[in-house]
């Protein structure tokens, strides 16, 4: 069985919307990379119970983000985020070059700073 490591970022997002058992098994098969013979003696189940959980739990965590896109969102957030990061980097360095104002200085890093806080706190 082929691995979607797309899964992996899924399950951190929606998983707890799946069973206990179901998010079980994908955390061990995606996170600690258990075979699913592994799995099947750590949980009891059949292999095939554990690769049809498996299953169920991935393409419920497909539809979620199918429907909600908040993967989609959250690497779009990083993407603007580092790009406004890279922006005020740019403004202080052109101001440095240019036209020293210590005003377009701190504007420049209190805008670094706050996009960096919010890749913390939302990424």
């Amino acid at each position: 069985m082929s691995k979607d490591l797309s899964v992996s970022i899924l399950l951190d997002i929606y998983g707890d919307m799946l069973t206990e058992k179901q998010k079980e098994v994908i955390e061990l098969y995606y996170n600690e990379d258990l075979s699913l013979g592994e799995i099947s003696e750590l949980s009891g189940i059949t292999r095939q119970g554990v690769r049809d959980s498996i299953k169920r739990g991935e393409a419920f965590l497909m539809e979620m983000e199918d429907k909600l896109h908040f993967a989609q969102k959250q690497k779009e957030m990083a993407e603007l985020l580092g790009k406004i990061k890279e922006m005020a980097e740019q403004m202080a360095e052109h101001n440095k070059r240019f036209c020293f104002s210590r005003e377009i200085a701190q504007m420049a890093a209190q805008v670094y700073n706050a996009a960096e806080k919010l890749e913390e706190d939302v990424l």
